[in-house]
Order: structure tokens, then sequence, then C-alpha cells
């Protein structure tokens, strides 16, 4: 357990420089990472009669990240983290990659309440990491309370010293993704929709994520997929694999009803992608997944690039291979893992959902 009675104060920046201004910004997945964060699942309502399962996808998630980097774990209370600690090491998790932080939460979605990382080379060329904080209101005020998620980041920023921005705006990290070289992809259903930040237009969110993350350039798109709660986060439909190759998820069938979203979005994005001399991959969807009567949503598209290996959510469908298979093809240094989600998204998220990545302070491997 890592323990900070008396943290050092958060160096929070001036509010007249952003980080951009300082030369951050926010890198892309595939680079160097020092950790992934996990926020200890505990609220079973999330999970309404099917909790079991979801702490042993937890443990599967711990065990892959660790082959290759440290995993970083929210927990309420010593107790949470003794029981953790006993359901890693019965399954063989190497303790010694393990790191339990006091950082008591209301659910356990950290890709939105967690911190959003963004790095720079200082004037010696060595790499420095910050954080940026924006404020989280559980997609739109849908599932309070939400305050000590709110507390997250600024809980990490305090227990490391390191520089926290607060943006002062709503914006979650699942609805994002950048390649870390000026784009960024998100959607409108989403970064638009007034219970997020009614008070700003398109152009003052743009300019937010300027000042904030580093980006340049957006790439907007339309609605997400069926049963997203997030009212269409990017990172269950369309994500960046490298600096200028985007995969996409569609869905061949029209009589679903996730074909003619996101056909709406391939078309878009071809016209973009032209623009921009960016290569599209299509990856399929698992069809539709149920829980009981409620449409989930399921997507191959929630994975996560560790320093070793993909991380990619399964559900136990005949395109389970085929997704595994394309993107290891798109990622031909790390190895596709695939991991049974089914359990997860009944909670309406999968790996990506519950992970965020902390940047390593090297620039290489």
């Amino acid at each position: 357990m890592r323990r900070n009675p008396f943290p050092r104060s958060v160096r929070n920046a001036d509010r007249m420089t952003t980080p951009a201004q300082l030369g951050f910004r926010m890198p892309a997945e595939w680079e160097p990472q020092e950790a992934v964060w996990l926020s200890w699942p505990h609220k079973q309502e999330s999970w309404p009669d099917a909790f079991a399962p979801v702490p042993g996808v937890f443990v599967e998630l711990a065990r892959n990240i660790a082959l290759s980097e440290l995993v970083r774990i929210n927990v309420a209370d010593e107790a949470m983290a003794d029981g953790v600690r006993n359901l890693l090491e019965n399954a063989g998790v190497p303790l010694s990659q393990i790191r339990f932080h006091l950082n008591p939460t209301n659910d356990a979605w950290v890709r939105d309440h967690g911190p959003i990382y963004v790095v720079r080379n200082n004037e010696t060329g060595q790499r420095e990491r910050a954080l940026t904080d924006w404020k989280y209101n559980a997609w739109g005020d849908k599932y309070p309370p939400y305050d000590l998620d709110n507390q997250v980041p600024r809980r990490i920023g305090e227990e490391f010293g390191e520089q926290r921005f607060e943006a002062g705006i709503v914006l979650e990290g699942g609805s994002i993704d950048v390649n870390g070289e000026g784009l960024l992809l998100t959607t409108t259903s989403c970064l638009l929709n007034p219970n997020r930040n009614p008070h700003l237009t398109q152009s003052d969110i743009e300019q937010k994520l300027r000042d904030y993350l580093g980006v340049q350039e957006f790439l907007w798109l339309g609605d997400g997929i069926i049963g997203d709660d997030t009212d269409g986060h990017i990172d269950d439909i369309t994500r960046f694999v490298s600096a200028d190759t985007i995969v996409t998820a569609v869905e061949p069938n029209t009589d679903d009803e996730n074909h003619a979203p996101l056909q709406e979005n391939l078309e878009l994005l071809k016209r973009i992608a032209g623009e921009r001399s960016l290569k599209i991959v299509e990856l399929p969807m698992p069809g539709p997944v149920y829980y009981e009567e409620h449409r989930l949503p399921a997507s191959y598209a929630n994975f996560l690039i560790t320093n070793g290996h993909v991380l990619v959510p399964t559900y136990r469908h005949a395109n389970d291979q085929l997704a595994c298979d394309i993107l290891q093809d798109l990622f031909p240094t790390r190895k596709v893992v695939g991991i049974d989600c089914t359990p997860l998204v009944w909670g309406l998220g999968a790996i990506h959902c519950v992970t965020q990545q902390q940047p390593a302070l090297t620039s290489g491997t």
C-alpha cells in the first residue's frame, strides 16, 4: 500500500498558463507506459444481480497488464486492499507488479474519472509528466453520487506531487482518442450533449482540448452504439492504432440497430481520412449481446494497449477470433489477448472503460 499521510501540496498550474503553452501533449496509448490504473469494483448496483464474476475479470486484466508494467489499483481502505491482494495472489498475479492507492471511489470506471495524463520533454531532454483534471458528472448526472470519483485526479496528483491542470469543464477519458501527433477523435453525440457543458459551443470545447491536451485537429463522428449510456463514447467505436491508422467498428447486418450509425461514421471517416492521408481498417461488431432483455454496448473497439499487449474484450461470439486477428495484424510487436468481458459489459463498459494508462517518464521502451 502506497501511503502518504502528509502529501506534498498539489502544484496547480497558473490558471493563465495552459499545458499546451508549456509544451505538454496527451501521448498516444501505444507510447511507453509506467502503469495502468484500475479502480477496484465494489458498486454492485452497476452490475445488477450479476456482480459476482466481475472481480474475476479485473483479476485477468491485472494479470495481463502486469506482464509488461505496473498495475495501480484504487481502493477504499486497507481492508479492501487486503481482499484484492488475496484474489490476485490466489490467481498467481505477481504482487511485485501491484501498487495499491487509497483513493475511495463511487464506481469502477477509471477511464472516465481518472486523470488524463500529458507529457513533454524539458530543456534537458528529460520527459516530464503532468495530469489534467476534468470535471466528472457520471455521464450527464445519470448515476449520482460521484463526488468520490471526482476527487481521484486531485488525490493522485497530491500523492505523486505532480503538476495538475484543472480544465474546468466536464470531460471523460473514454470520449476522446488521440494519435499523439495532434489529432483527436471524438463524437458530437457525447461532447456536444447539453448534459455535459451546455454553456459551451463546439468551438469552445475544441479550444479547451487544444489548451489542455495539446491537440490541433479534430475528427468529429456522430452517434455511438446501442446500449451505450455515455451518449456515444469514441472508445466503443473508433480508435487510433498508429499515427496514421484508424480502426472503426462496423455492423454489416442491415437489420441490426448499430448498422446505420456505424455506417454513417464509416462514411464520415472516409471523407475525413482522405483529406489527411489516414488509413481506415474495419473492425467487426460481435453482434447483439444481451443480458436478459437489455442490449449491451459490446464492442471490440474497447481494447487497451499496454507495453507488451493489446487486451481485447471478447463476448463468446463467432467474431471474437476475427477481431483479435485484425488487431494482431495492426500491432505486430505486441501480443493480442482476448479477455471474456461478457460479465463486465453488463455494467455497460468493457476493458478500456475500466483502465487508464500512466505514461512512462522515458520516451523509449
